[in-house]
């Protein structure tokens, strides 16, 4: 089977994400980390959630499944249990994974299915305007908050690393090698790996800029005490105050879901769905 490159896996439908916006960045590294890792389209199912985010399932070449808002995880979980053949990403932003999303967000990640996260970090809702989002800073003025946010923003890393992710890792939609790198090395992960990227709302949040996450930004592996297989490194790498940490935080090796779930030799989504007729009818009999 024929290598391909990152433009086989584009479809013909063009994005249409304002202009600037740190999701090209994401889309554009998810394509090239596929064709990377050799997949072909028939082996991807891409899982998408509600918002600006949640149109990347319609631009990638793949199976794909645009489901309701925060929904993207249990919907993958299942995608994978039924087909464990497939390479399964869920994707959405910060409101779709840490808000509406929540406990869906949190309970895929301790079940630890072989499933990869993308969650798009822009600190707003773009798709509605520009309102606070629960990544949104403390004093984040919005339309419909002109005092400020009053709320302290969500550490969604930090909540899927107490949760029992197995991988987390944090890229920025302008830094596209490295982001390459990380979603590789999450699909490569065997167990529920989450993926933050910082991708500015170039519309609606001026704060939150590229300008800004430049400046606000670290390799983690460039600190000292950096030490991804130690949770309590990982939990305080993401809790100090100071740059926010790029990279591979934490990584550790636990049994799947789909490991600790009694399935089928043979995946449900090739059984004969027909059945047996005489069972069937043997089954209506009995309980006449």
């Amino acid at each position: 089977m024929a290598m391909l490159t990152a433009k086989d896996f584009a479809t013909a439908t063009p994005s249409w994400w304002c202009p600037g916006c740190g999701d090209y960045g994401v889309l554009s590294a998810l394509k090239s980390a596929l064709a990377e890792l050799g997949k072909q389209p028939h082996e991807v199912a891409f899982v998408s959630g509600i918002g600006c985010s949640g149109k990347i399932s319609g631009y990638l070449h793949s199976y794909a499944f645009h489901g309701v808002h925060g929904r993207a995880l249990p919907v993958a979980t299942a995608v994978k249990l039924a087909n464990r053949d497939l390479t399964v990403i869920a994707a959405g932003g910060d409101g779709d994974g840490y808000a509406i999303g929540a406990g869906h967000f949190v309970h895929a990640v301790r079940r630890n299915p072989d499933i990869t996260y993308i969650v798009m970090d822009n600190q707003t809702y773009g798709l509605t305007k520009g309102q606070a989002s629960p990544t949104s800073a403390t004093g984040y003025v919005a339309s419909v908050s002109p005092e400020g946010n009053p709320d302290n923003p969500i550490n969604g890393l930090a909540l899927g690393l107490a949760a029992g992710a197995t991988f987390v890792a944090r890229g920025f939609s302008a830094q596209p090698k490295q982001l390459v790198q990380i979603i590789r090395a999450a699909i490569e992960h065997r167990g529920c790996s989450i993926v933050e990227v910082m991708s500015p709302c170039v519309t609606y949040n001026k704060i939150n800029t590229y300008a800004w996450f430049k400046e606000h930004i670290e390799d983690a592996a460039l600190r000292d005490d950096h030490r991804p297989s130690e949770r309590t490194a990982a939990f305080d790498a993401l809790t100090r105050e100071g740059k926010i940490p790029l990279g591979i935080i934490y990584q550790e090796e636990r049994p799947t879901l789909e490991e600790r779930t009694h399935l089928p030799q043979v995946p449900i989504a090739k059984h004969d769905l027909h059945g047996d007729r005489g069972r069937y009818a043997a089954l209506l009999e009995h309980y006449r």
